[in-house]
């Protein structure tokens, strides 16, 4: 059992430093944006690739603009995970990317950040991507689905149970499947096909989007999916118009409940594949979909900052925009993404993206804005989402249990001070390594060093490899031998934090315990 620290709502830190006092009932809200498989060369504010994004780079010029933020991992459900837990995710074997039927990873008796805003007064909502899981492992779509999302702390919630490119395609609210026809129920299935049920492979005329790998089961609006479903065709959502439903149940929460403070997840599902934005992005850059869908991403977090502004809401909101894991061009489908690339990159400077240990797969970009709080600029310090539950509680005054691996510093995401981590635990489907500072730790893992499916090079080494990140950003070079004492201390670390969840032979592992299913990706 953990013990709960009280901790007084930021009266010597952001009220302070800002100049005003802060009363219980001027709590600020509280908006995380998250997008997906967004890279940090993506935000045009970062000044490393070519795709612009002005709503992002508005925040950002009147906010923080973090340079050296961490997810905790290179793929989202371990990210979101850490996130609203305040817990290393490699420490949960369950933490990896799920199916769309897994069950709820998030014990439901566990303190979560959403918990402790509730508990401090906030009405809480979670709208977008999910991919935590729903359920116990045994799901009818069809009844009403618990435990969910509403039972770790959120009072409201309008998701999808996975990821655009997983069955089921449908939206679930408050643990209800929206728009089910009875006369039609739901069946999934992440083992074997329906009888008569089309798929990629026994129907590819019907594709208007083909696949490229893992993608050749079910079909639902053209589309190849992972996993099997069958009815439901009222429920089905419509790819093209889910930026735009989304968006419309933000602003319906945000109506709702402006007359008390609220804590909102926002999860874009862009830019994960399937990249299908709505008809009016298409051909806004020329780097087909995927830049499309960065736009239309752009536009979402424009539109919902608009919103607060024009219901008097925006100068008393924390506005937190970052993005789950490093960035992925060829992931399933045949949409040209790595074709059409060009000169854009969308891991910036960083060596490798998501799914690797290498610093692309978890570098990711991070504004936050607080109006008269926040200190405009750009920091350096040495942040990870896995902090926010310890530093939103600090600002808010909220029950922060002793004992979780999130660390507070309030201060530090408002641009009021420099100070971080001395060092943080990062993971990449379930490979472990140290970053200490600008220096980063990978210790050997066997397997293949680079995927073939989708060309990240995930930073499987032979050996410990030692790199200087400021020095050496694109980690070209091993220095374990240039810097010896260094190169010991953080083995000598590593083995101390991460114990006996290191394991150099866990792709092969991973690989045995997920063949039955279909969703090996």
């Amino acid at each position: 059992m953990r013990r709960i620290l009280k901790v007084p709502v930021l009266v010597g830190g952001a009220a302070a430093v800002a100049g005003c006092a802060q009363s219980p009932s001027e709590k600020p809200n509280v908006l995380l944006i998250v997008a997906d498989d967004l890279g940090i060369g993506d935000v045009s504010c970062y000044g490393m690739g070519k795709i612009h994004t002005p709503n992002i780079d508005s925040l950002a010029s009147v906010g923080v603009r973090f340079t050296n933020a961490y997810a905790t991992s290179a793929t989202s459900t371990p990210s979101r995970y850490a996130m609203f837990t305040g817990l290393y995710p490699w420490t949960n074997p369950e933490a990896r990317i799920l199916p769309g039927d897994a069950p709820l990873i998030i014990p439901t008796d566990i303190p979560t950040l959403p918990k402790m805003m509730q508990a401090e007064g906030y009405s809480t909502a979670a709208i977008g991507k999910w991919h935590l899981g729903m359920g116990d492992g045994h799901i009818d779509w069809n009844k009403h689905i618990s435990p969910c999302a509403n039972d770790i702390g959120f009072d409201y919630s309008c998701l999808i149970a996975a990821t655009n490119d997983r069955v089921p395609t449908v939206y679930v609210e408050n643990g209800d499947v929206l728009g089910l026809d009875p006369d039609d129920p739901i069946e999934v299935s992440y083992k074997e096909n329906f009888e008569g049920e089309p798929t990629a492979l026994t129907n590819p005329e019907m594709l208007r989007l083909t696949w490229h790998h893992g993608h050749n089961c079910s079909i639902v609006n053209g589309v190849p999916r992972i996993g099997y479903m069958k009815g439901g065709k009222k429920a089905l959502w419509d790819d093209e118009k889910m930026a735009d439903y989304f968006l419309d149940c933000v602003k319906g929460y945000i109506d709702e409940h402006s007359g008390e403070p609220f804590f909102l997840y926002y999860g874009l599902h862009e830019p994960h594949v399937p990249r299908l934005p709505a008809e009016r992005f298409l051909g806004s850059t020329p780097y087909g979909t995927r830049g499309d869908a960065v736009v239309e991403a752009d536009w979402c977090v424009g539109e919902v900052i608009r919103y607060l502004d024009r219901k008097g809401l925006l100068d008393n909101t924390i506005v937190i925009f970052t993005s789950d894991n490093g960035p992925v061009l060829q992931d399933g489908y045949n949409d040209l993404a790595d074709s059409l690339v060009a000169d854009h990159t969308p891991s910036g400077i960083y060596r490798g993206g998501k799914y690797s240990a290498y610093d692309g797969g978890t570098h990711i970009p991070m504004v936050v804005y607080w109006k008269g709080h926040t200190k405009t600029g750009i920091s350096d310090a040495f942040l990870s989402q896995l902090d926010l539950f310890a530093s939103i509680g600090r600002i808010v005054g909220g029950n922060v249990p002793e004992g979780l691996d999130s660390q507070e510093y309030a201060k530090s995401f408002l641009g009021r001070s420099k100070d971080g981590r001395s060092d943080l635990i990062l993971e990449a489907k379930s490979h472990l390594a140290l970053k200490e500072g600008p220096w980063l730790l990978i210790p050997p893992y066997k397997g293949l060093k680079v995927r073939p499916d989708t060309g990240t090079e995930l930073g499987n080494l032979d050996e410990y490899t030692l790199f200087n990140l400021v020095d050496d950003p694109h980690q070209d070079k091993d220095i374990s031998a240039a810097e010896p004492q260094k190169f010991e201390k953080m083995k000598a670390t590593f083995h101390t934090m991460v114990g006996d969840y290191y394991d150099p032979d866990i792709t092969q592992k991973l690989k045995q315990r997920t063949a039955p299913s279909v969703d090996a990706r």
